[in-house]
């Protein structure tokens, strides 16, 4: 199978660097040859994959050398790192691998994300008008175009097949996952009185975790610190720009101290994450790491968006200042409170987000597919007529972009 990545996966520092590597893992398992081409550059601070057995490809947009390298390598899979690489390359591998299946990562819904963005930038409500938008028509094109899309919040499967119409059959759930490694070292987690402090972490290249820095800093933490004079709150994330840095003040004891070697550890020593979110998609890989770390949290609506079904939440959801600085302060100060809800963590862990409970079906799901595709593909005809108009403009806007690119270079010369 061949993955194309939106760019090369870093565990360390986001969820959806987790998330790829889980999926790799699943396929490997099931004894796929997993190769991994992006054209993104190079990070220093991505995975090695060649060392887990994945080849890694550099590939180029708007370039017909990909389409010599699909056909030679004509997988039986492809699976689309987020919906902009399917708009890139997915009507290449239509036409040079028409029988390769499909499947698209969604990581969250950017659409949804953005109409979130807007609304939350001038105070107003998420309608219509803002979720129908360009990009919502881009990205739902994509899930159209593909066999099958890997959705990561209930949430969202629902705006899809209730607003965009999407068919149920074209969506499998497969929230982030967690491990029995990760649950068997639960009961070893540092206890209540081995824990201080306060923490966040998000990576910065993610808008709303930027934003989420700035409520903490100018709403939440200047109320919070004088009723725990003994707190600290620390910052947390990869690639901080100069002015998330800025709000380093050991004075206020607000750490700003930019990306973790190792997440779980610094989530670990804190006693509580706080996550006041405004604005975003998809589930919250830092509230999942929490409850994996027992380290009660305290976010918003948003932040807490289907990641908790019918169970009880790892802290508390307030989207008030108040009611968040206060329950914040308590959970902080009560031990048998944060020993409750650490319990309700590690709960949800068990009930919906282990691993063994999605790969056995998932596997059924796309073997399934590899036998059925072209039954599956003519129950999907909104799928079919995008396919083929993308066959048609996408195809000549690249070989215009080609030619325009060789103009550039002659010109050059």
């Amino acid at each position: 199978m061949l993955i194309i990545g939106y760019v090369w996966p870093e565990p360390n520092s986001s969820a959806a660097g987790s998330r790829m590597l889980q999926l790799i893992e699943f396929f490997k398992a099931e004894k796929y040859t997993v190769e991994f081409a992006s054209p993104a550059a190079y990070s220093p601070f991505a995975v090695d994959l060649k060392a887990i057995g994945v080849k890694q490809t550099a590939i180029t947009l708007n370039c017909s050398s990909f389409d010599d390298y699909i056909r030679e390598l004509n997988p039986a899979i492809v699976l689309f790192d987020r919906f902009m690489m399917e708009e890139q390359f997915g009507w290449r591998v239509a036409k040079y691998c028409p029988d390769a299946l499909r499947l698209l990562d969604t990581e969250d819904l950017h659409c949804l994300r953005e109409a979130r963005r807007i609304a939350y930038k001038h105070q107003t409500t998420v309608d219509a008008g803002l979720l129908q938008s360009d990009l919502a028509k881009r990205e739902v094109a994509s899930i159209f175009r593909c066999d099958l899309t890997f959705m990561i919040s209930e949430y969202e499967m629902e705006l899809l097949t209730g607003t965009f119409k999407v068919d149920q059959a074209l969506l499998f759930y497969l929230p982030l996952l967690v491990t029995q490694t990760e649950l068997t070292a639960f009961p070893k987690r540092e206890s209540f009185a081995s824990r201080k402090d306060f923490v966040f972490i998000g990576n910065f290249l993610h808008e709303p975790n930027w934003n989420c820095v700035q409520v903490l800093k100018k709403e939440i933490w200047p109320e919070l610190r004088k009723q725990l004079p003994e707190a600290a709150l620390y910052i947390y994330g990869a690639y901080p720009s100069q002015k998330v840095l800025d709000f380093n003040n050991p004075k206020e004891r607000f750490f700003v101290k930019g990306r973790a070697e190792n997440s779980f550890e610094v989530i670990e020593k804190a006693r509580v994450l706080l996550a006041p979110i405004r604005f975003g998609a998809g589930i919250k890989g830092k509230l999942l790491d929490a409850m994996v770390c027992g380290t009660p949290s305290v976010t918003t609506t948003t932040g807490a968006e289907s990641m908790s079904g019918d169970l009880e939440w790892n802290g508390f959801i307030e989207d008030d200042n108040s009611r968040f600085i206060a329950q914040a302060a308590a959970l902080y100060a009560n031990e048998q409170l944060w020993q409750e809800k650490q319990n309700n963590g590690l709960l949800l862990l068990q009930e919906r987000y282990r691993d063994v409970l999605y790969w056995e079906s998932l596997k059924n799901r796309i073997t399934d597919l590899l036998q059925h595709v072209n039954e599956h593909r003519l129950g999907n005809f909104i799928g079919a007529m995008l396919q083929h108009h993308s066959l048609q403009s996408t195809h000549y806007m690249s070989k215009w972009i080609v030619e325009k690119n060789k103009d550039k270079s002659h010109s050059s010369e």
